[in-house]
């Protein structure tokens, strides 16, 4: 259901119908243009580099909106966290450095037996500690704000843009696999997007800072180790700091070659994650029609199905993460030992004290942490840059569906306003595909207020499509559908959208419950027939799950007496009522809003009755066309009649009876 009014600006410009919702607070403005730099694929790259530089090109274009955060138009605490968070990290490397001294200095005490120094150390120790606790709580709670602050701001815009225009309803027509599952990009992606790259800057700083002062304490405290071979004398100088680097260079490049298919590997997991949670959530919706068909053999076959690709692709994670820890865990029970065996010899010379060997040891044990950054950190850098790259992908979908709004070359339908009395006006409208494929060509109608047109024909000659256009939902094409000024147009789609909520949240949508008093909604209920459910419209309930089809398109009706629209469109908004019921629905709108506008798609030959004028539309070679356009009032007279002269002879329903006949019919 789509409500709008003509007081919005359309992207060509002109006035065109906007959708109506209720006001709310305006979504933050990120920066959403593309990079300049778009990258195609090469005929001549070969696949290998067309995929880098595609994946190239979505990392960038994720950075794009995501730095906008610390922009003006970002949020406003962007930067004082940020700059109180590398504040924290630096006091955090010199509470490490204090704790650093006290090791080596403790431990002299130990070796010299000197009793009132260690009392007097293990005093300094709570302190030290309770510094260390207390700044690394508090790092972690800007950090975690940061995070959070960061994913909001930029689900909000993307949310933002994803409704705007129907685009998330255009999504779904055009090719590509870069916007499925749109669903988990703006949930568990971005969520791993945004959180992520803070830890990974945290990290980084922190493993520089510490790197930076404690390969200073290893390259003092260590000096120069001398040893000879073959009669010749060999000195390396600061060998604990060239033991360090080249430690971590040897397990990083191994992590690295290990590791090298991490990315694709976590990228194709996560995208059939959220296509197992698509299907689950795709049963769900439809359980009453997969029961009622006996269909769940076939549906858990799909699941297992589907399932079986999410297990395989763990599989392959898993080996991978074998893999990794491989290198990570005989890190971890190595690094601690080679300072020891290094300095060894001098101590036992007797040129290195118990207390610089034990510092060297903390020393080289946080430097080697600290080059050890990517061992411990390449999974989940893969992680996020297979998220980064499925939220990237979304937002270059969106990207295409802008620059389609705001360039003619793709063929887009325009909206503007009819001069005259005309309340709607089709100017050479033709409907195509997003990749030109003509559905509906060279379409000229002039409907004026009041008329109630049907728009006819088979099945598959465009005609939801045509309705569809009308609403500004589908995009492509050409011509223009203009609509009289301050006009408001209202939708009753096949299948109509039952929000989560009361029921009486639902009867209001898309405003809010409270926009009607409850009188004027149970008012509404009972002129559609559903006067049995009065008492429940404040209950919160699964109701589209509940109401049967054809209480869902009386409930939409309902909507449609509150909102007093100017012009309505009916796409087979009473397929799933009984005869006898579309007729007391259409007689009910034509006698409450006596000066609406109607335009009805159906299949039905009694809707005839109840229209002034009837379209119908042909399937041709290239597209459908308009092939008649005709006269329906005193055929509709007529019948009214009739239908009056009938009733008249038919003996009244009683009591609750009527209602339980009525449900059936449903």
């Amino acid at each position: 259901m789509t409500d709008v009014k003509s007081n919005s600006k359309s992207v060509d410009g002109a006035k065109s119908p906007g959708r109506e919702r209720p006001r709310r607070e305006k979504a933050p403005a990120i920066d959403v243009e593309p990079p300049a730099n778009i990258i195609e694929p090469d005929p001549d790259m070969t696949p290998e580099e067309a995929e880098r530089a595609r994946k190239g090109y979505l990392l960038a274009r994720f950075w794009i909106s995501a730095r906008g955060y610390w922009s003006r138009r970002g949020d406003g605490f962007a930067w004082p966290c940020t700059i109180g968070l590398l504040a924290l990290i630096g006091l955090n490397v010199c509470v490490q450095y204090g704790i650093n001294i006290w090791n080596r200095a403790i431990f002299d005490a130990i070796e010299q037996r000197n009793a009132h120094t260690v009392y007097v150390l293990s005093a300094v120790f709570l302190p030290l500690v309770l510094g260390s606790v207390a700044l690394v709580t508090v790092q972690v709670y800007i950090r975690m704000m940061i995070q959070r602050r960061w994913r909001s701001w930029l689900t909000t815009g993307l949310i933002a843009r994803w409704l705007a225009n129907g685009r998330y309803y255009q999504l779904n027509l055009i090719g590509g696999e870069g916007h499925k599952n749109p669903e988990a990009r703006l949930s568990e992606d971005l969520r791993i997007a945004t959180e992520s790259p803070v830890d990974f800057l945290a990290g980084v700083i922190s493993a520089f800072l510490s790197a930076s002062t404690f390969i200073v304490v290893l390259w003092t405290i260590g000096g120069a180790l001398t040893f000879q071979i073959a009669g010749s004398v060999i000195t390396i100088p600061g060998f604990l700091v060239v033991t360090a680097v080249l430690y971590a260079v040897i397990t990083s490049t191994s992590m690295a070659v290990i590791g090298r298919h991490f990315v694709e590997i976590s990228e194709v997991k996560n995208q059939v994650e959220a296509e197992f949670r698509y299907t689950l959530t795709h049963v769900r919706e439809n359980g009453e029609s997969i029961a009622l068909l006996g269909g769940e053999e076939e549906e858990r076959n799909d699941l297992e199905r589907t399932f079986g690709n999410v297990l395989r692709q763990w599989a392959r994670l898993a080996h991978q993460y074998m893999r990794t820890t491989l290198i990570s865990q005989g890190s971890m029970l190595i690094a601690p030992v080679v300072p020891v065996l290094l300095c060894a010899p001098k101590f036992l010379e007797g040129s290195m004290t118990l207390g610089q060997v034990m510092q060297s040891a903390s020393a080289f044990a946080i430097v080697q942490s600290a080059f050890g950054w990517l061992v411990d950190n390449y999974p989940r850098l893969a992680d996020w840059n297979a998220s980064a790259h499925r939220v990237a992908s979304l937002m270059t979908s969106l990207d295409g569906l802008e620059r389609a709004e705001k360039s003619d070359s793709l063929g887009r339908i325009k909206h503007g306003e009819t001069e005259g009395k005309a309340m709607l006006r089709l100017n050479d409208l033709s409907v195509t595909l997003d990749d030109g494929t003509s559905v509906v060509k060279e379409t000229e109608v002039e409907i004026d207020p009041g008329e109630r047109v049907l728009v006819a024909g088979e099945s598959g000659t465009g005609k939801s499509t045509l309705v569809r256009a009308i609403s500004g939902l589908w995009p492509w094409g050409h011509g223009s559908v203009d609509f009289h000024p301050d006009s408001r147009l209202f939708m009753l789609p096949q299948r109509p959208y039952i929000p989560s909520g009361t029921l009486r949240r639902a009867v209001a949508y898309p405003r809010a419950a409270e926009d009607w008093t409850l009188d004027e909604i149970k008012a509404a209920i009972e002129k559609v027939g559903l006067d049995y459910l009065n008492d429940r419209i404040e209950e919160d309930a699964p109701w589209d799950q509940t109401l049967s089809g054809g209480e869902k398109q009386r409930l939409a009706f309902a909507r449609l007496l509150l909102h007093d629209p100017d012009i309505i469109v009916l796409d087979e908004a009473t397929s799933a009522l009984d005869e006898k019921s579309q007729d007391k629905m259409m007689e009910m709108v034509i006698r409450e809003l006596p000066k609406v506008t109607i335009i009805s798609v159906g299949h039905r030959a009694e809707l005839e009755a109840f229209h002034s004028r009837k379209i119908t539309l042909e399937r041709r070679e290239g597209g459908a066309m308009l092939v008649s356009d005709i006269d329906l009032a005193q055929r509709g007279k007529r019948r009214n009649l009739l239908l009056r002269l009938l009733d008249d002879q038919r003996p009244a329903p009683k009591g609750n009876l009527a209602h339980g006949k009525q449900r059936l019919s449903d």
